[in-house]
């Protein structure tokens, strides 16, 4: 956020300090009917029956408990609307999931249910069970999720108490790697706190950072919540309050450095005192982040969202589903992402396959928040696209995706990733490349694509983010939504 401005151009100074407490007197009295509400539930799974563990490959079955999983919730309302934002230590509970929380969630207007992406959690979409053609997914444990994370958002509704929001920034290229290239990064961490608004007291703080949560790597059979454990336990003995942690744009692939130092020792990944240096490294930069934090307006409260139908054509998707590896319900596409044909239960075969999602817009005030239902690549957060594209790619002359500050330029937002729904990765149309010859050179495609459902995610899912943004009227949306989702290349 830009502060001061006046004060930038030479105005006397104490013209800028009147203008600062006439700012944070007029953002007190505009956020005088919000209301914040915060809780937590347990979501441990029972390792006495068969948990398969969710990322990497099939096979791993969880052999005890290193730390609990939970599900953390923040409750929003400005007199009139309410909405909920809760988020899962899983890999990413599905849309289906995601409807059914919203049913058990009486009194809230809109109910936002992301996961951390954690590869030390158990198989919630089914992919990662004891072999290929087994599913690892658990109908019992997904229950118990689903009515956990209801009752939590019920909690938080009954704990709301008034408050004022303010909003930081800070940034640390050094705590992220990209192992695809071209190599684009987020490196900035997003915090949103809440305070008391007599005493300033601190309420509650949500935390946005972009890297995967697999730092204990494939060799580990602990459920964890991974760095995310370290990075809410460090918040909460600084702070004393609730922490709700979301991931932002993951995909790429982003994910940790190799090692990291805590307590004079050098630890790399796969170890535990990795996964606590890098998580508290990440509580230190919400710290730096929060230190930066201004007064934010986050009243009234406008939602765009709207359900809509990915195309698949990721072969071991559609295998999946007909094997019924994949439980959940597909659509029949129909060639318009706003026009979805049949539902396809699982175990029937169909010609042309989708999958049905939610793309979502929240106007809070002056802040701003995009829900993307998988793994980002960072190039559509900043437009970090490769152009002209890299020699080789499938398709070169695709055009350029909304980028998310392009929709809301300098305003203050939240980006959140594995939003009501886990697609996989959502990779820039022109950075596709799964046809030899390779781009880069290589004698074989990078690792992204075989987690996506195919080339034409990312303009499905960026240019219906652009349509929700209009609605609300996001100032760079504007003009844009003529950039329609087109097939081929």
């Amino acid at each position: 956020m830009r502060a001061y401005a006046g004060y930038r151009v030479g105005r006397p100074w104490h013209f800028a300090l009147f203008l600062t407490a006439a700012l944070s007197a007029a953002a007190s009295r505009a956020q005088a009917r919000l209301q914040v509400g915060f809780a937590q539930a347990d979501i441990t799974p029972d390792v006495t029956r068969p948990v398969w563990l969710a990322g990497f490959g099939t096979g791993r079955k969880a052999t005890g408990i290193h730390d609990h999983l939970f599900v953390r919730v923040v409750v929003l309302s400005d007199g009139e609307k309410r909405i909920a934002l809760a988020c899962a230590d899983l890999i990413g509970l599905q849309y289906p999931e995601t409807v059914r929380i919203r049913r058990e969630s009486k009194g809230v207007d809109y109910v936002l249910v992301a996961s951390t992406h954690n590869h030390a959690g158990p198989d919630v979409v089914g992919l990662w069970g004891p072999t290929p053609r087994e599913s690892g997914l658990d109908p019992q444990y997904l229950d118990l999720v689903v009515h956990r994370t209801a009752k939590a958002i019920r909690d938080a509704c009954a704990r709301m108490q008034a408050a004022k929001a303010c909003y930081g920034t800070a940034m640390n290229r050094s705590l992220l790697k990209d192992v695809r290239l071209p190599v684009a990064l987020d490196p900035v961490l997003r915090v949103l706190a809440f305070h008391h608004p007599g005493d300033d007291r601190l309420l509650g703080i949500v935390v946005q950072w972009n890297c995967h949560p697999e730092s204990m790597d494939s060799g580990n059979t602990l459920i964890t919540a991974d760095f995310v454990k370290w990075t809410v336990d460090q918040l909460h003995r600084r702070y004393g309050v609730p922490i709700v942690y979301v991931s932002g744009a993951i995909g790429g692939l982003l994910t940790t450095p190799d090692e990291m130092r805590i307590g004079g020792r050098t630890f790399k990944t796969g170890q535990w005192g990795f996964a606590e240096a890098y998580g508290r490294a990440v509580g230190q930069l919400a710290e730096e982040a929060l230190q930066n934090a201004e007064p934010v307006n986050v009243t009234p409260i406008s939602v765009a969202a709207r359900p809509l139908v990915v195309p698949v054509v990721n072969g071991r998707y559609q295998t999946a589903h007909r094997l019924k590896v994949l439980h959940r319900p597909a659509r029949e596409w129909t060639g318009d992402p706003e026009k979805g044909g049949r539902v396809v239960q699982p175990g029937v075969a169909t010609q042309r396959m989708g999958v049905e999602t939610e793309v979502a817009c929240l106007r809070l005030g002056q802040l701003w928040v995009a829900a993307i239902p998988g793994e980002l690549y960072p190039e559509m957060m900043y437009g970090q696209f490769q152009n002209p594209a890299e020699a080789n790619v499938d398709f070169p002359h695709a055009p350029l995706e909304p980028t998310v500050t392009g929709l809301f330029r300098d305003r203050p937002f939240l980006f959140i990733g594995l939003a009501n729904d886990e697609i996989g990765y959502i990779l820039p149309k022109r950075q596709w490349d799964s046809e030899p010859p390779f781009a880069y050179g290589r004698s074989k495609p990078q690792y992204g694509e075989a987690n996506s459902v195919g080339p034409d995610t990312a303009p499905v899912l960026m240019n219906a983010l652009c349509r929700r943004a209009a609605e609300l009227g996001a100032p760079g949306a504007r003009g844009t939504e003529g950039n329609e989702y087109r097939s081929g290349g």
